[in-house]
Parts: C-alpha cells; structure tokens; sequence
C-alpha cells in the first residue's frame, strides 16, 4: 500500500481503470490522488463489458460517462477500454503506455500486478480514502441507497391470481404500486421477489414503457422454464409493481389476467393514502409454507371475489365504511382458503428459525387499537407486515410511530 505521490516523485503518465458508472465524490478523490503521479488517463468499461461482467446494464451509456470523466479536471485524456471482461482496460494501457498504474485496495490483483511487470510499468494500490470532510463512498453503497423500484400492496382479492383458485371462480385482484419511502423488508408480503428480479434487470428504476408491458416481461422473466422449484409466482405482484396508482386485473383460470384496468384518479389515491399503512411484524419463517392445509372452494371463490368487487366500488366512491368491510371480508376469504396465512406451516428443515410471532394475538391487539377499522396481511402472510385502514393515517402514525405510511405511485 503507497501513499499519495509528492510533486518531486511525478512519473509523466498514470493510467487507471473503471466503469465509473454512478459518478460520486469517492471517484473524484481518487482521480485526485492518482493525478499526483502525473497526467491521468482513464480506460472506462464500455456498456457491453459492463452488461457480461455484472448481468445488468448501466445506469449511463458509455459515452455519457466519458463525457462525465474527461470533464473532471485531474483528467488528462478517457477512453472507452476496447477489450472485455476485468481487464478490458490492457488494449487502452498499450495505447497510453503509462509510467504508473493506479488501482483502488479492493481493485487490486494479481492479473493486474503481472499485467504490469511485463510492460515495465509501476504497480500502485491506494488505500481507499474519502476526502477529507467528505463521507466514504462506493458505486455498490449508493446504488442500494439510492434505488427506487417500487414494491405492490394488494389489498384484496388476491390469491384469484393463481389458477387453482381461479379454476372455481374468476374474479379481480386489487394492488397499488407504492414507493420505496420506508426499508423493504425481504419475506414480508411486498413481492420482494419479484423486486429484487426486477434489480437484476433494472438496479436502480423501472424503464419508461408502457406499464401492463413492463410487467408482461418481469412475469416472464421471474417464471422462466427452467425454474427449478416449479412453483409460478402470480401475475398480481409484477402487475402490483410495474403498473401505477391503483389497478385491478381479472383471472380466470390463467396465469395471466384477461382484463387490467387502472385508477389514476389523484383525489381517489390521496383518500387511500389517507387511510392505509403497515405494521411491521417478524418476517416469513424460512423454510414455512402457507399452503399447507389449504381448502378452496367454490363458495370460499366466490367470498373472495365478492370481497374484491366491493372493495373497488367502495374505494371509487371513497366510502370508508364500506371500505373496511370489504377489506375484512377479503382478508376473512383469504385465511379461510389458506389458514396459514395465520399460521403457517414450519418444516423440520427449519429447526434453528427464531420462533415465530403469533400473528393472530398480533391482529387481536392492533385490532382493539384506537382507529383502527379493518387489517389484512400483504402477500402470502405468514409474517412481515399487518396492513391496517384506519380513519386517519397522519393522526395514527402520530400516535404510533411504529406504524409506516405509504405513498402510491403516480402514473
């Protein structure tokens, strides 16, 4: 590990290396520290490297980010590097032939350090260190902070979207898409699968498509052949996610919804607002299953469905009372399909998993709480979150600043 060079040690040429893709203060520092060697000049990784060499494409184009760099003035001159993989850089140092390569602690290798010795070039790895004043950064640290996909809340009728339930009764799901204000929990009931195969696509935003389009594709994507647990998740959360302000989308024995209809309305999606947020809970077990003992019928069908169409009428109309019922009534249709939504079914597999919350004595006393009119668990429940209508929800949080408000998603 070397310390900054001093003006009387300067070599003529140093070379570095990197995608540079989300440019922050960390970047800047350490072009600063590299340029004390001598003129700076930056391979950067091109799109189709950076797409084979981490599954995703970037965040800026290529070109966007060599006009980003030349522009930083410890640079003396930016290249998109012309080869391929974690040393795509070796075609732009024969072109530089620099008298120092500068590389990060944690960029550092072996390949590199030999890469080096052939050419009669100085090996240089410098400690990671932000300017003074400044906090440390990373491109990994700032994507996760800074992304923002959305997750889904259903909020009735959903389970429709299976076909094995579908089979005895066609009916709608309801869903939002909320934003990312609060922490996403992983085994929570906000499709936190289907969110982090969206990441892998897209790591930092949905892209600018038609909605029902975009979720076609997650859908598909998530459900690919060769799946190996066989299991197909529904179409209500990449629909609940990638389709904005409140949706509703009809199931009848498929997999995908024949009809998909949207409420944009801003005075509709300020009344949910008004009226709905979480409370966090344990999350799902590992290793338990919520379809374990399950019994669908046509009658438990047709209470759900019944369920979903009133709530949807109740919601248009902004009628809170008829709202809650048809929540209740929902989630009553849900947990009597699927009782381990209350309480799920541990596998032997699982004998170090921390012991579960007792969902209902948790539903039983937020039940009795001052406010609140009607509750559900997101997803497939079995832990995560309780998804409350209350009559007020700046008022409730207040109240209680465990409770999380939400924000739907605006078209």
């Amino acid at each position: 590990m070397e310390k900054p060079a001093t003006p009387s040690d300067t070599p003529k040429r140093v070379f570095v290396s990197g995608c540079y893709d989300l440019l922050h203060s960390g970047h800047v520092e350490f072009f600063r520290q590299a340029a004390a060697y001598g003129d700076l000049y930056v391979g950067i990784g091109s799109d189709e490297t950076y797409l084979g060499y981490k599954h995703r494409p970037t965040v800026y184009p290529e070109q966007e980010r060599l006009f980003m760099v030349k522009s930083i003035r410890y640079v003396k001159e930016a290249y998109i590097n012309a080869g391929s993989g974690v040393m795509d850089f070796v075609p732009t140092l024969d072109i530089v032939h620099p008298d120092v390569f500068v590389v990060n602690e944690d960029g550092a290798s072996a390949e590199k350090e030999r890469v080096c010795q052939e050419r009669g070039i100085r090996y240089v790895v410098l400690k990671r260190t932000p300017q003074e004043g400044l906090a440390a950064r990373s491109s990994t640290s700032l994507k996760a902070a800074t992304c923002q996909l959305p997750t889904r809340l259903d909020i009735a009728g959903t389970w429709i979207d299976q076909p094995y339930v579908s089979c005895h009764g066609a009916g709608w799901a309801l869903t939002i898409s909320v934003e990312p204000t609060f922490e996403i929990r992983e085994r929570c009931g906000l499709s936190t699968s289907t969110r982090n195969v969206i990441k892998s696509i897209w790591p930092m935003r949905l892209p600018d498509m038609q909605p029902e389009t975009l979720a076609r594709l997650v859908f598909c994507f998530e459900n690919n052949p060769e799946r190996e647990d066989g299991f197909i998740s529904g179409a209500q959360d990449a629909i609940g996610i990638c389709v904005p302000g409140l949706c509703r989308h009809y199931y009848d024995g498929h997999f995908w919804p024949e009809r998909i209809e949207r409420c944009s309305d801003e005075a509709t999606l300020a009344w949910l607002e008004s009226h709905l947020c979480m409370i966090p809970l344990q999350p799902r077990q590992s290793g338990c299953s919520v379809v374990e003992g399950k019994d669908i019928t046509p009658a438990k069908v047709a209470a759900l469905t019944r369920a979903a169409d009133q709530c949807w009428a109740a919601i248009l109309s902004h009628d809170l009372a008829a709202f809650a019922a048809a929540y209740r009534a929902s989630f009553d249709a849900q947990t009597a399909m699927f009782p381990g939504m209350l309480r799920p079914h541990l596998k032997s597999a699982a004998p170090t998993s921390s012991p579960a919350e007792d969902i209902p004595a948790a539903i039983t006393r937020w039940a009795a709480t001052p406010g609140v009119l009607a509750w559900k668990m997101p997803g497939a429940g079995g832990g995560g979150y309780l998804a409350l209508v209350v009559d007020d929800v700046p008022r409730f949080v207040s109240a209680h600043p465990e409770a999380i408000a939400i924000k739907i998603r605006r078209p």
